[in-house]
């Protein structure tokens, strides 16, 4: 496998953005587009955590599967009311840079995208938004329910409420729109084109309610998701071995 710091710059942001990147050599070498997997990192973390607190790169090698992981900082994966338009970034920009930095295909079948807490909440948003370029999502301890999570928010830390205001809006204005996945799932049952959807959570977790819930909900609307569920907390532990999970599941043609 080949590791990539990739520092670009960003027409929507305005700023210098950063990725890591991870390229199946091998298959680099014999001239093959790729399949890829944007892996979305949680509020408190950045494009180098999903390295440094699990073995992503290990179990991507086998598999011929490219990741990309950027930084969008603690943006929700959201154009933020008083801030940098993140979703345009994440959603629009980097897909194209990367497949014109590196050899990604560009075909639904290849592309996946999979995150942790805010990033397991940014991979099914950027999947149910965009159905038609996603053929698999993963979200792993998700922040699934934003509107009950502003919700508590508000309640508490006069500064998060400032801070989770100034990113989505007033409450208000989040429950039935583009950043509410409930609409999204909404949305998603009306068409014929689906992304294949997973999602774990701990029962420790304190999303875990918040997960129970966006699952019973998807269910009633006809979305299919492959839910599991088991003992522990937010914890990177927890993740890596999931991500090992996610990888196995996606739909990555050639597989052995």
């Amino acid at each position: 496998m080949a590791l990539l710091s990739w520092k670009f710059h960003s027409q929507i942001l305005g700023i210098s953005a950063s990725a890591n990147v991870i390229l199946p050599q091998a298959a680099v070498e014999k001239g093959k587009k790729l399949p890829v997997l944007y892996l979305l990192h949680g509020l408190s973390d950045d494009h180098t955590n999903w390295q440094r607190r699990t073995s992503i790169e290990r179990y991507a090698d086998p598999l011929g599967l490219a990741v990309v992981m950027p930084a969008v900082n603690r943006s929700f994966y959201a154009n933020m009311v008083h801030g940098p338009r993140y979703w345009d970034f994440i959603s629009e920009e980097l897909p194209q840079l990367a497949r014109s930095f590196f050899p990604l295909s560009d075909k639904r079948a290849d592309t996946f995208v999979a995150g942790l807490s805010m990033g397991g909440y940014g991979a099914f948003k950027m999947a149910l938004s965009h159905p038609d370029r996603y053929a698999a999502a993963a979200s792993l301890s998700g922040t699934v329910d934003v509107v009950q999570r502003m919700t508590n928010i508000l309640r508490g830390d006069p500064n998060q409420r400032v801070e989770i205001e100034d990113t989505l809006g007033p409450l208000e204005s989040v429950s039935g729109s583009a950043n509410d996945l409930f609409h999204l799932v909404d949305r998603l049952s009306k068409r014929k084109r689906r992304p294949m959807l997973y999602q774990w959570c701990g029962t420790e977790d304190f999303l875990f309610e918040h997960n129970e819930r966006f699952y019973k909900y998807a269910k009633k609307r006809d979305v299919r998701v492959a839910y599991s569920k088991g003992p522990g907390g937010h914890t990177w532990d927890k993740w890596d071995e999931q991500i090992e999970k996610v990888l196995a599941w996606l739909p990555i043609k050639g597989r052995a």
